[in-house]
């Protein structure tokens, strides 16, 4: 096996009283690709910084092999010393690293290399990042949740750019698809210690809940053991005086144990605070545009939306998403058009910016805007400490200066926030940024309970699927279409689009091709498929399965962490052959899908 590029072990941290990584490893070979999951503040992004060479533990062993290229993504890029995004990229790259590599990453990723650091937006800036962390092609690559500020577009370009990538990958992501289609194993941060688990980020779930219960049932023997010893030290034989204090001291160890057991933390309690209903009437759009200049973001859109409906916003970067929905709310007044409002309208809203709080401000402070040591959700006055108990918050931190807390923690408190306000329609802009896996489980039930409606902008594939009763979508020249369902749900209706296009396109084609060409009949004349077509359309099927079938041999020899260390000529032989493959079927299933076409007309006719 080969030497791994990185190795971390028995890892110690504490700040303040409690450690926040008590004995964690992470070990990484060449090509493996790892996921690093765990809650918010159980210390992923200290682990992955220690990893990197940027933090420093108190205590552990650590291995970086001394020729291998690592390259680290930080949550917020540090742009000091660079005048323009290319200079910044520039700066990740190695002596003997391609240079052309930096312009090819800028133009993927949709940036001239030319801006200046300040003027980027969190999108951009993002983009700017990866492409630093991509273009030197490293032996390990370590993704602080690379998703963040990304448009699905983009997305869905780094799960294909990663495949492509040699590169051994330690991500951090709370996007569930995403870590889905780029790891084959799972490394689980739970109350300072890891966890290992030789299977992709599917998988994990079902095996942290199964180490849960296990837990649970050793508590519940402990207990009972404990128990037993204590009616024996009470009410046995005490012939020998020197075994019972052999096992008393056993019994101070188990209690000891018992009482020090660190229970995995709870989950959220998240509940939206009520407010009257509104009308059956939310929000009714009639023929609304909005332009910048000569750029049109909306044009013509109509939309009437409901009482308890949850309608999802999705699209580019850039392409108006956030400015249909300030119309939609009343935040921001169309060009053109009219809108009208239902009566009873309580508008609770979660911004890109977060509405951020002060840095040096406290915990308690923000929840309570100053106003005493309490809260009123519900029409219920509450102790600031009990709220902050049902988003995880320990009660210490009640005077916990904001700036102390991480991404999560931060995006959890101004949820927490955002939920004391009576409301009756939520407007999510991007609320998943930096929420953990659970806690987004628990947003995911908010917004499937909430009463009233639920207005959602977001780039998280896996949370709309599970939450919007309908998707909107740019189509890129200022017009907006409504699909009903999620975001799976919008990509198969857009398909069935695209194969009547397809059609369509077949049909002009075949109506304006010149009788006999090719010495073939064509389609408005031909009363039946000839030989060669016939025969095309009976063996094409096969031919697709067989290279599914190969392409599936394929990955799963690519899905080897070791392949690269071993052969790193086969493991490009292999790429190359998989995306070849893949090309030759997509042209058979284009040429199948053409003479099946033909074939229901010709039956038709």
């Amino acid at each position: 096996m080969a030497p791994p590029l990185l190795k971390l072990e028995d890892i110690k941290l504490t700040f303040g009283g409690t450690p926040l990584l008590d004995g964690a490893s992470l070990m990484v070979g060449p090509g493996e690709r790892i996921a690093l999951v765990g809650r918010n503040g159980s210390g992923k992004s200290t682990l992955l910084k220690i990893a990197a060479g940027i933090a420093e533990a108190q205590d552990g062993e650590i291995f970086r092999q001394p020729t291998a290229t690592i390259r680290y993504l930080a949550q917020a890029p540090d742009w000091q010393g660079h005048k323009t995004v290319r200079a910044y990229v520039e700066a990740g790259l190695g002596p003997a690293d391609d240079i052309n590599r930096v312009t090819l990453m800028l133009d993927s990723l949709g940036l001239t290399g030319e801006e200046e650091p300040h003027t980027l937006s969190g999108g951009e800036a993002r983009r700017a990042a990866l492409a630093q962390a991509l273009a030197p092609q490293p032996d390990l690559l370590l993704l602080d949740e690379p998703t963040n500020h990304l448009d699905l577009t983009t997305i869905e370009w780094l799960e294909d750019e990663i495949a492509r990538m040699s590169s051994a990958l330690v991500t951090i992501s709370h996007d569930r698809r995403f870590l889905e289609r780029v790891t084959r194993a799972t490394v689980w941060l739970d109350r300072g210690v890891t966890r290992r688990l030789d299977k992709g980020f599917a998988h994990f779930e079902e095996w942290r809940d199964k180490v849960l219960e296990e837990e649970e049932r050793e508590q519940h023997k402990l207990g009972r053991q404990i128990a037993r010893e204590e009616h024996w030290l009470r009410y046995g034989v005490t012939a020998r005086r020197k075994r019972n204090v052999r096992r008393l001291g056993e019994l101070q160890s188990l209690r000891e144990k018992h009482r020090n057991f660190q229970k995995a933390e709870g989950l959220a309690v998240m509940k939206a605070a009520d407010a009257a209903d509104s009308g059956k009437l939310v929000v009714e759009a009639k023929n609304i545009s909005k332009a910048y200049g000569e750029l049109g973001v909306v044009r013509d859109f109509s939309l009437r939306i409901n009482r308890g409906e949850r309608i999802g916003f999705v699209g580019p970067n850039g392409a108006g998403k956030t400015t249909l929905l300030k119309m939609l709310i009343g935040a921001l007044e169309p060009d053109e058009g009219a809108i009208r409002f239902g009566h009873n309208l309580e508008v609770a809203v979660l911004d890109q910016k977060r509405d951020a709080p002060k840095p040096d401000e406290t915990l308690a402070h923000f929840l309570t805007d100053g106003r005493g040591d309490s809260v009123v959700v519900n029409g219920e006055e509450r102790h600031v400490v009990s709220y902050m108990k049902d988003f995880l918050f320990k009660p210490e931190q009640a005077r916990t200066p904001v700036r102390e807390l991480s991404g999560g923690e931060r995006a959890r408190l101004i949820l927490a926030r955002l939920l004391t306000r009576p409301a009756n329609l939520l407007v999510l802009d991007e609320p998943t940024n930096d929420l953990d896996m659970e806690t987004l489980d628990l947003l995911q039930e908010l917004v499937e309970g909430f009463p009233g409606t639920v207005l959602l902008v977001s780039h998280d594939r896996d949370f709309l699927d599970r939450t919007v009763t309908a998707t909107i979508a740019p189509d890129g020249k200022g017009r907006w279409i409504i699909y009903a369902g999620g975001y799976s749900d919008m990509m198969a209706q857009r398909k069935g689009e695209e194969l009547e296009r397809r059609k369509a396109r077949s049909a002009e084609k075949a109506a304006s091709s010149p009788k006999g060409s090719g010495g073939e009949k064509t389609r408005s004349n031909s009363a039946k498929l000839s030989y060669k077509q016939k025969y095309a359309l009976e063996t094409l099927p096969g031919r697709i399965e067989a290279l599914s079938d190969e392409m599936e041999k394929l990955e799963q020899k690519l899905a080897d962490p070791d392949l690269y260390a071993k052969d790193a000529a086969a493991f490009a032989r292999f790429t190359q052959e998989l995306e070849k493959k893949g090309q030759e079927r997509a042209k058979l299933e284009e040429e199948w899908l053409e003479l099946e076409m033909l074939r229901e007309e010709i039956e038709g006719a």
